[in-house]
């Protein structure tokens, strides 16, 4: 269970003459379920660019699941949901089954017609997320959590060892917030999905992770939420360059 799934070596990254990232060192370690938080402007979807290989670092190494990010081509592996996927048209008349059988058009190509196989495992990512009611309703009739849950199902239809979220609340009612981050827990627990999840709750962190990372252009933390909720104040706003309290959810 302590294999490294993400391995970052001195990275250092900017964008033309504006530093971005530097001096980045940190492993995410398999069934590991890590927070990624920060201020707005402070690198956090720059780090995750760079790990799905969208962006190159000016110096330093990256590796997944211990292969030199150049040589990794297991993409399945990783799973990766945005900020309420907000490139997919919402008034779009596809169903659910639809969407998430989108999640296999790597695997299988465009406009190929799906086997029993390929059905049985969309139907599988979907009741993973507790939607299988909804497997066949238009996608745009369905409230943002339940928008949200389908968008990680289509990134679960991969069977992806490593889910990594990008503040996927946005959007998403405060009353449901919680039950998201309870699916995700269970998908953490019962599935063994290692999770990267951004976000700028830190009070949900000190509840669910088990690791906490503090990015702003460096690494100011990476630690347990124990270790995270003792800091002072006077620490947490030297990270985050303004004052800064921690709510758990859980008070």
């Amino acid at each position: 269970m302590n294999e490294p799934i993400i391995t970052m070596n001195n990275i250092r990254f900017s964008y033309e003459d504006k530093l971005i990232l530097d001096d980045i060192n940190f492993e995410i370690l398999k069934g590991k379920f890590m927070g990624l938080i920060g201020p707005n402007g402070g690198g956090k979807t720059t780090l995750i660019k760079l790990m799905l290989g969208l962006l190159k670092p000016d110096q330093g190494d990256i590796k997944l699941f211990d292969k030199p990010i150049g040589k990794f081509n297991e993409r399945n592996k990783i799973g990766f949901v945005s900020q309420k996927a907000n490139s997919f048209n919402l008034g779009f008349p596809a169903t659910v089954f639809e969407v998430v059988s989108t999640g296999l058009t790597a695997k299988i190509g465009y406009f190929k017609f799906l086997n029993k196989e390929h059905k049985a495992k969309i139907l599988h990512a979907i009741g993973l997320v507790d939607m299988l009611d909804y497997a066949y309703e238009n996608i745009g009739n369905l409230s943002g959590g339940q928008q949200q849950r389908i968008f990680i199902a289509r990134a679960l239809v991969n069977d992806p060892e490593l889910l990594i979220l990008d503040e996927p609340t946005v959007g998403i009612d405060q009353e449901n917030v919680k039950r998201f981050y309870d699916l995700l827990f269970k998908l953490n627990q019962e599935q063994e999905i290692t999770m990267l999840l951004v976000t700028h709750d830190t009070g949900i962190m000190t509840e669910y992770a088990t690791d906490i990372v503090c990015l702003n252009k460096t690494l100011h933390f990476h630690g347990n939420p124990e270790e995270y909720t003792s800091l002072s104040e006077q620490d947490l706003s030297s990270f985050y360059n303004h004052p800064v309290n921690i709510v758990a959810h859980n008070q």
